[in-house]
């Protein structure tokens, strides 16, 4: 089975909402997240992804988790692995994302748990949620 590696972040801004944003493809809401590129480091390429799918510069604070998963490409199954940086937001507009993202925004915390698609998101941002401290 071929692996994969990606790296995104689960950015906070002063308001305490999260950023999400809703995949062009698939259509599900997750946080910015994507492949680690050759030479990258785990850390740039979530701080490469989060301005790319989401708009905006984002510092890292620290690790907030995993995401383990299997996916089907072409009929070929995919492992892949994410990891998630907790990033504070330091400045642009969700609205400047690139084509992969249909739509990203600002979420206050119950709307973004209730937004999420898939159950792992939603468990990542609760632990988030604790390392942060709101």
């Amino acid at each position: 089975m071929k692996r994969e590696f990606s790296a995104g972040g689960i950015v906070f801004n002063k308001a305490n909402q999260v950023l999400l944003t809703k995949h062009s493809q698939n259509k599900h809401w997750s946080f910015p997240k994507g492949l680690i590129d050759p030479g990258q480091t785990s850390k740039e390429a979530a701080i490469r992804e989060v301005r790319e799918e989401g708009g905006v510069e984002a510092e890292i604070l620290s690790k907030a988790g995993y995401s383990k998963y299997v996916y089907t490409l072409n009929g070929e199954k995919i492992f892949k692995v994410v990891t998630y940086f907790l990033m504070k937001y330091k400045n642009g507009d969700p609205n400047n994302h690139d084509w992969e993202v249909e739509e990203a925004g600002w979420y206050d915390i119950n709307e973004a748990l209730k937004q999420l698609t898939f159950s792992q998101d939603k468990q990542l941002l609760k632990k988030a949620l604790e390392i942060y401290g709101k």
